[in-house]
């Protein structure tokens, strides 16, 4: 007999379907998303409405709960209040419940509710990289100590997320490592003659570098920092590429456009999952040059390094420490420091380098995958309830 599986989680996201498709083919899975009705959202990052183009909602059994919110959002604690989210719940009789996010009323409600009744699971890719006064440092960890009193296992994405989780109280026992994915197929498919055209497109020559950030263009992510970079540096044969929107974007190509090489500067909207491939194969280094704070994974890195692209990121991206070895399929840099950065963009300004770095990076994210994912959800699952 199949044993039940309930997510819990705001809403259809990307990164996260792939990986219910596969559990619902060993499991008898149920997702609740606790938003609202709609697999579109206002994404407060991206200033846009967002709606994916790749299917979210096939593959598994699901089903949108009520949001009774007077202000429906995922971005705040009361964006999310379900009345009726524990009923539901207690209809499907799970055997654990997978908690993707506590910061929101309905969700904490639930788990405080199906404490000692049901396992509680939890999945983030929180880390501790940001600097806090002692008042709100001492505040903070009072609090999530607290909150994942209420976690029965919890399931770290990285080195970074694990530390977090045992900082605020949870034990070694109560920690499995499953790895944050992307769809490793989806992004390392060759696209390259469509890659070529973006290239193409955008006047840039083959043997030119072609450096991206792709991303919401928001202070934790730091674009500035890469663009003055960029234009210090000032080589001829090196191109940047912005793809994203964001309330930087205005400031951003307005200093671009004061700069006299600005035909190497280049920016595109939002682009949907179905062409992102192709934006990451046009490229030759992908970087990523947070800043935070409350910057989490970065899993636009895997992304990268799926599509066989070499990256470059700061010490606050959560992944830097699993996912980057130095000189090896990129470089680290210390967020905010605009000389390290310039200089690992010097390192970094050899198109044959950076192609021996992508193929690295294609053989190290090779393991960070949803099958690696699933396997270990359906294990503890099992092993939980025998």
């Amino acid at each position: 007999m199949n044993k039940k599986l309930a997510i819990i989680i705001s809403h259809p996201i990307q990164y996260y379907s792939p990986l219910f498709q596969r559990l619902a083919k060993q499991c008898d899975l149920k997702v609740f998303y606790t938003l609202g009705n709609s697999d579109q959202h206002f994404d407060i990052g991206f200033q846009r409405d967002v709606k994916w183009d790749i299917p979210l909602l096939s593959g598994y059994n699901y089903s949108f709960i009520d949001n009774r919110a007077k202000n429906p959002s995922p971005n705040h604690f009361t964006g999310i209040v379900n009345p009726n989210l524990i009923n539901e719940i207690q209809s499907f009789a799970p055997h654990a419940i997978l908690f993707y996010g506590w910061a929101y009323y309905s969700h904490l409600k639930a788990m405080m509710y199906f404490k000692k009744k049901i396992p509680i699971w939890f999945r983030g890719d929180s880390n501790l990289s940001d600097k806090q006064s002692m008042l709100k440092k001492t505040a903070r960890k009072m609090l999530l100590n607290w909150v994942y009193s209420k976690v029965n296992k919890a399931f770290y994405v990285g080195t970074a997320n694990k530390d977090y989780f045992k900082h605020f109280g949870l034990k070694e026992k109560e920690l499995f490592f499953c790895p944050h994915a992307v769809d490793n197929d989806r992004f390392g498919k060759d696209r390259n003659s469509e890659a070529l055209t973006l290239r193409t497109k955008l006047e840039i020559e083959t043997h030119d570098v072609l450096i991206l950030f792709a991303g919401k263009l928001e202070e934790k992510k730091d674009p500035a920092l890469l663009l003055n970079a960029f234009l210090e540096l000032n080589i001829s044969t090196m191109h940047l590429l912005f793809v994203g929107n964001g309330h930087l974007e205005d400031f951003l190509k307005k200093t671009a456009q004061n700069d006299q090489n600005f035909k190497r500067i280049h920016f595109l909207d939002f682009q949907n999952q179905s062409f992102m491939p192709v934006v990451y194969q046009a490229c030759d280094l992908f970087c990523l040059p947070s800043k935070g704070p409350n910057e989490t994974w970065g899993l636009s890195v895997n992304e990268a390094m799926a599509a066989k692209k070499a990256v470059l990121v700061s010490n606050k991206v959560g992944c830097w420490q699993d996912l980057v070895k130095e000189n090896y399929n990129g470089f680290i840099f210390k967020s905010e420091k605009i000389d390290d950065l310039k200089e690992k963009l010097l390192l970094l300004n050899d198109k044959e380098k950076l192609k021996k770095l992508g193929q690295n990076s294609s053989e190290i994210i090779a393991s960070w995958s949803f099958e690696k994912q699933s396997q270990k959800f359906i294990q503890q699952l099992y092993a939980s309830i025998r």
